[in-house]
């Protein structure tokens, strides 16, 4: 068989293989990612903390750290109950909501004259509101469900941290090896921090805005829309238009009138066009250099394995195998399909090219 098309092959199993596994382990690894992304956060916001100048002096990392595992876990902490009050109280109204779009559609085909008026259960399964509730809800439920096991995992991470280095440089008999470990190590890091420090930054100012027109036109569930926007925006592509079409529906079957409706639904586009076409592209440049296509797919393939969880961490995920099959000249063609234009710099050298001071 040519060499080629045997690759290939090698490829396409490895893939199955790897998806099959992550897919039949997920409830165990679901949290352990999500402890990585946490701990992640807390190590990033213990060095924005440790960087604030007080006068002469700056916090000891032994301040800093705990301090920033109690915000994230405070934070995450209240963003659960607030969600979960928000989902109750919606859940509660839902036949109203559906009541109401059910009789605006006849209405409307009234109207315009149709022969057949339309019902909602034309356009969607029955009980498809309170099916989507549900999945929310059970979202919600798993998420605090583990958040246990992500706190155990996550205080792990940080008390064994220290060691990381040292267990890693003796992985490798060779110190060239281990350095260059460290170097790619070093590279995904920075990658990283660079999108997920920008992503949030605009994640969070999407959510606030959301919030913000919502409470400005009284609809009700602004928190939860809020909430909704700033975890969807780490979706690609697709998550910023699922998160104008939650709240521009209840808008519909809420107000009396229009208007409402096509003020939140041109507010939420634009804020959405606004933070990402323009904002977002001009703070992040061409750090990720991925392919548009290969985040569709990666966004599909996360997805149909980890559900939500996976979506928002595609990625992030992608960015990492980039990296690393760069390094390497039997993965780096996948390296160069991957990429947005080829050009995936020079491998990392194996061998110090610094002297020891």
């Amino acid at each position: 068989m040519p060499r080629f098309p045997a690759t290939v092959a090698l490829v396409l199993v490895s893939i199955t293989l790897v998806g099959w596994l992550l897919f039949i382990g997920r409830a165990l690894l679901l949290p352990f990612a999500i402890a990585l992304l946490v701990w992640y956060l807390i190590n990033a916001l213990s060095a924005a903390v440790r960087a604030i100048p007080f006068g002469p002096w700056h916090l000891p990392r032994a301040i800093a750290l705990p301090a920033a595992l109690a915000v994230i876990f405070g934070l995450s902490s209240i963003v659960v109950d607030v969600v979960t009050a928000n989902l109750t109280e919606l859940a509660r109204d839902a036949p109203v909501y559906q009541a109401r779009l059910d009789a605006l559609l006849k209405t409307y085909s009234t109207r315009f004259g149709l022969a057949n008026p339309l019902a909602l259960r034309d356009l969607m399964p029955d009980n498809a509101f309170n099916q989507a509730i549900s999945a929310g809800a059970n979202a919600i439920t798993t998420i605090a469900g583990s958040a246990s096991l992500v706190f155990i995992y996550v205080l792990f991470l940080l008390l064994e941290q220290s060691t990381f280095d040292r267990k890693m440089a003796r992985l490798f008999v060779s110190p060239e090896r281990a350095e260059m470990v460290f170097k790619v190590r070093d590279r995904i890091a920075e990658a990283l921090r660079h999108y997920l420090g920008i992503k949030t930054a605009v994640s969070v100012l999407t959510g606030l805005l959301t919030s913000g027109l919502l409470v400005m036109l009284g609809l009700p569930y602004a928190a939860l829309f809020g909430f909704i926007a700033f975890l969807l925006n780490y979706i690609p592509t697709i998550g910023s238009l699922i998160s104008v079409i939650f709240p521009s529906l209840l808008a519909l079957v809420y107000f009396d009138t229009l208007t409402p409706f096509f003020i939140i639904s041109l507010g939420l586009g634009t804020i959405q066009f606004s933070i990402g076409n323009l904002l977002e592209p001009r703070l992040m440049g061409n750090s990720l250099n991925m392919s548009g296509l290969v985040i569709m797919l990666s966004l599909a393939f996360w997805g149909a394995i980890w559900g939500v969880t996976g979506m928002v961490l595609c990625v992030p995920l992608t960015v990492m195998v980039l990296i690393i099959c760069a390094q390497f000249p039997g993965s780096r063609p996948i390296a160069v399909l991957l990429s947005a234009d080829g050009d995936v710099g020079e491998p990392i050298s194996p061998h110090v090219t610094s002297e020891d001071p």
